[in-house]
C-alpha cells in the first residue's frame, strides 16, 4: 500500500484565497493541528494553528498575508511506512500528498495511518527499517537481499529513492526483525554505507502517544 491509498478525499485543503479564520474554523471542526495551503494544484506549504494566530489579519485571504510555513510532503507512491516517518520526525497530524509532478493530491492525516496499522495488524510481527545510500551502479536488491537472508532474515519490501544532487540512491528495506545489528554488520563487511536504521514501532507508538495527546487537548 502506497500514499495514494491513504489519501482522505473528507479533508480539502486551505486556498490562499481563503482566510485565517476559516484555517481556524476547520482546524476545529477536523481535529487537526495543521492545514495544507495551495494555489490551484501548486502546494504552497502547511500552516499550523500557532502561525495562524501570529498573523497580522485573520480576516483577510492568505496570499494578502506574510505567512511562516513549513513545507513536508510525501510523494504518492512513497510506502507507508515512509509516511509514518515522514509524520513522526515532523510531529505532523497531516502529511500532504504530491504527485511526481509536484501537483497536490490531497492530504492523509494521523488517524488516517493509526486506522491503517490497527485494521492491517502490520505490526503483529515485529519490523526494522534500514535505509543504504549507494551509486545505481551498484544497486543490486537480489545482492542485498542475499545478504539480509543469510542472517536469517527477510525483506519484506523495499523502495528506491534518488538524490540527484548527489548522484545517489537511498535504498529502503523493509525487515521482517526488529533485531538488525548482524544485518548491519554484514553490510558494512560488504562495502555498503548504511545511512540510517530504526524500528517501525517506535514511530508507530510516537505517532499514537501524540495522537492521544491530541485529543485530551481537544477534550474528545
Amino acid at each position: 500500500m502506497n500514499a495514494r491509498d491513504l489519501i482522505n478525499d473528507e479533508f480539502r485543503p486551505l486556498n490562499v484565497s481563503e482566510t485565517g479564520l476559516k484555517g481556524l474554523s476547520w482546524m476545529e471542526e477536523l481535529k487537526v493541528e495543521h492545514l495544507p495551503i495551495v494555489d490551484g494544484e501548486k502546494y504552497i506549504g502547511l500552516i499550523s494553528e500557532e502561525d495562524i494566530l501570529k498573523l497580522s489579519a485573520m480576516d483577510q485571504p492568505m496570499d494578502t498575508q506574510k505567512l511562516s510555513l513549513i513545507h513536508p510532503f510525501v510523494r504518492s507512491t512513497q510506502p507507508v511506512f515512509e509516511v509514518v516517518r515522514t509524520m513522526s520526525k515532523d510531529q505532523l497530524t497531516l502529511i500532504p500528498v504530491l504527485d511526481e509532478k509536484d501537483r497536490y493530491l490531497g492530504l492523509i492525516t494521523l488517524s488516517d495511518v493509526l486506522k491503517h496499522y490497527s485494521d492491517s495488524g502490520i505490526f503483529d510481527d515485529a519490523n526494522g527499517v534500514i535505509v543504504l545510500e549507494m551509486s545505481p551502479k551498484s544497486y543490486s536488491l537480489a545482492e542485498i537481499a542475499r545478504l539480509v537472508e543469510l542472517e536469517d532474515a527477510r525483506i519484506l519490501g523495499s523502495y528506491v529513492t534518488p538524490n540527484a544532487q548527489q548522484e545517489t540512491i537511498d535504498v529502503t528495506l523493509k525487515i521482517n526483525q526488529q533485531e538488525l545489528s548482524r544485518i548491519l554488520s554484514s553490510f558494512s563487511r560488504h562495502g555498503y554505507f548504511v545511512k540510517e536504521h530504526y524500528q517501525q514501532s517506535e514511530f508507530i507508538d510516537d505517532l499514537k502517544s501524540r495522537y492521544d495527546s491530541l485529543m485530551n487537548y481537544l477534550g474528545i
